[in-house]
């Protein structure tokens, strides 16, 4: 039996995996705190940014301040990203794996990263070394707000009790369930990075343009619609919510909202998604966009991931 997922088959074969051999793992991309993933028992792996081509790990803020990191932007400095290469993933896994567990990790979106085949190649390099373990990669088709919440749910079914094999299978089926929405009220990073022409955000800016976008199919962020100011981006993101959310008013999943350095707007469409879905199993959980997205958002970005309907193209 294979793990099929977006047209990659992964093996299933070695040892029956029993409750606790295993660990879940994630990038640092999922956007969530370090409290967080040690409460739930995930483990995690960072990725890198650059400062004005000074190197820094991200690691969920721990060396460098949210506030300090997105001044930073605002103050002009020039930010890139470095992906976790096959190595790094070669020395994290062989940890797992000498402790005779098994692993799964969910990379960032292949949309977004290459990551995914820099964890794939260590994988491969891990089965001659531990022929009796397992390391299974699964592309997460998401980021931010979406990837914790994927890696929550994970969380919560290993702990009633899901098999390697099955959480390996039940994550492949549903990633594409897994919806993430984005809106951001400040161009100005996204024109920096050439994801806006200056034209256009120029235009963009004049006219109080706030996009909405989403991470399809392809784990790729595509924006959706152009709105005139924060009220309208907002009510925007809670219609796109109500189409696509399980079960309606009924949805009694988690969600998730993260965001960079907009709290007062995080929490706005926080307060008007919990009283449109009073059955949340909790109340939503808001964290920091992280370092590695938010050098590509700039600040002033809200994410919002929630479970639904299929993703689209």
């Amino acid at each position: 039996m294979g793990y099929t997922q977006t047209g990659y088959r992964f093996s299933n074969k070695g040892t029956g995996i029993k409750m606790g051999d295993y660990i879940i793992s994630c990038c640092s991309t999922a956007d969530v705190t370090a409290e967080y993933l040690k409460e739930k028992n995930i483990e995690y792996i960072c990725f890198h940014y650059y400062l004005d081509g000074k190197e820094y790990v991200d690691d969920l803020f721990k060396s460098m301040s949210v506030q300090d990191f997105y001044q930073a932007m605002v103050d002009g400095a020039m930010t890139k990203t470095s992906q976790v290469n096959a190595d790094a993933f070669t020395e994290y896994f062989r940890g797992f794996l000498s402790q005779g567990k098994d692993v799964i990790h969910l990379t960032l979106s292949s949309g977004i990263s290459g990551v995914l085949n820099s964890a794939r190649i260590a994988a491969e390099e891990m089965k001659e070394e531990f022929p009796d373990r397992k390391v299974v990669v699964i592309d997460s088709l998401t980021a931010s707000s979406g990837y914790g919440l994927l890696m929550d749910k994970l969380a919560s079914l290993r702990d009633e009790g899901y098999s390697f094999d099955d959480l390996c299978s039940w994550a492949a089926e549903h990633v594409q369930n897994q919806n993430t929405w984005f809106f951001t009220t400040d161009l100005t990073f996204l024109i920096r990075g050439g994801r806006v022409s200056k034209l256009s955000g120029w235009f963009g800016t004049a006219l109080n343009i706030c996009p909405l976008m989403n991470i399809n199919d392809e784990g790729k962020l595509i924006p959706r619609q152009k709105c005139r100011g924060k009220k309208m981006v907002k009510k925007a993101a809670l219609s796109a919510i109500k189409e696509r959310i399980d079960n309606g008013a009924d949805y009694d999943e988690n969600i998730f909202i993260t965001h960079s350095v907009c709290y007062e707007d995080a929490r706005e469409i926080a307060d008007m998604i919990e009283a449109e879905f009073p059955k949340m199993k909790e109340k939503i959980r808001i964290f920091d966009i992280g370092p590695t997205i938010g050098a590509h958002t700039g600040p002033g970005t809200v994410a919002i991931g929630f479970w639904g309907s299929k993703k689209e193209h």
